[in-house]
């Protein structure tokens, strides 16, 4: 029934499309990081738990494991016939599955699973998964956040505008060690994906940036805005533990201003292109 099913929600933000039956399905990303974070960090750092919980965990679809020998990369999971080249690799069985629901026009055009790319030790990871967002609204794929990485391999980061390209949705890795197998656990977060409004990182938004270059530039406020936020606090031997924390929790919830516009679109118009 799960693969069947189709949950509904009313102007969902992002809705992911799950095309490989067997790949985990995403989950909200956790603010411990997974049971992770130290127990301090966890109770009293609100910028921690915070970062560690936004967004979603996006998973591999299967155990697999590359090899990078320094020219080329190999592949195998288990029930392979031992290390195969990698170029371009379907996931195992699924472009038949793909072929027996796809419309004609889309007949043999399933997504790869893995793709070695151009770039030595670059290879292309194909989650099982496309994602569609609400209008304006972007995902930055990106490592978990504050979740320790896999070994033998570095994430790209990515910014993908979801709402306008129904691909798949993928990550790019860097294997940094040759001659030595690198794991993928398909019960271990690959990456996590947040949400942006568009205008977020848009040229108007990033050049809106002031920069004081010294200690004499900041002004009284600026000064007792320091004296609050560090000084007393540390002067006092009886502070409470969290105290960012307490204050950072009392200001919610705060309305997203990107959301009122983005999210206020019709259903029928947003619906029709889910």
């Amino acid at each position: 029934m799960e693969n069947s099913v189709r949950s509904h929600r009313s102007n969902p933000v992002v809705t992911f499309y799950r095309l490989v039956e067997e790949a985990r399905l995403p989950q909200r990303a956790d603010r411990s990081a997974a049971g992770t974070l130290p127990t301090r960090a966890y109770r009293y750092c609100h910028a921690v738990t915070t970062a560690a919980g936004f967004g979603w965990y996006i998973f591999p679809p299967m155990d697999f494991s590359l090899i990078w020998d320094g020219e080329e990369v190999f592949w195998t999971y288990e029930g392979a016939d031992g290390w195969l080249p990698l170029s371009s690799a379907q996931f195992p069985y699924f472009s038949a599955k793909f072929n027996a629901v796809a419309p004609e026009s889309t007949y043999d055009c399933s997504p790869p699973f893995l793709t070695a790319l151009a770039e030595p030790g670059a290879v292309q990871i194909w989650s099982g998964l496309i994602a569609r967002t609400a209008p304006d609204w972007s995902l930055l794929i990106r490592p978990p956040a504050n979740l320790p990485g896999g070994a033998g391999y570095a994430l790209y980061e990515g910014i993908v505008e979801a709402d306008n390209w129904f691909g798949p949705l993928f990550t790019n890795v860097r294997l940094t060690r040759t001659n030595q197998p690198v794991r993928f656990k398909a019960d271990y977060p690959l990456v996590q994906a947040q949400p942006l409004p568009r205008a977020l990182y848009s040229e108007e938004m990033l050049g809106a940036m002031e920069i004081v270059p010294g200690l004499a530039g900041l002004s009284e406020r600026e000064w007792d805005d320091y004296f609050t936020a560090v000084v007393a606090p540390n002067a006092d031997p009886n502070r409470p533990h969290g105290r960012y924390a307490v204050a950072a929790r009392k200001r919610r919830p705060a309305s997203c201003p990107f959301a009122v516009k983005s999210l206020s679109t019709s259903s029928e118009g947003f619906a029709g292109r889910a």
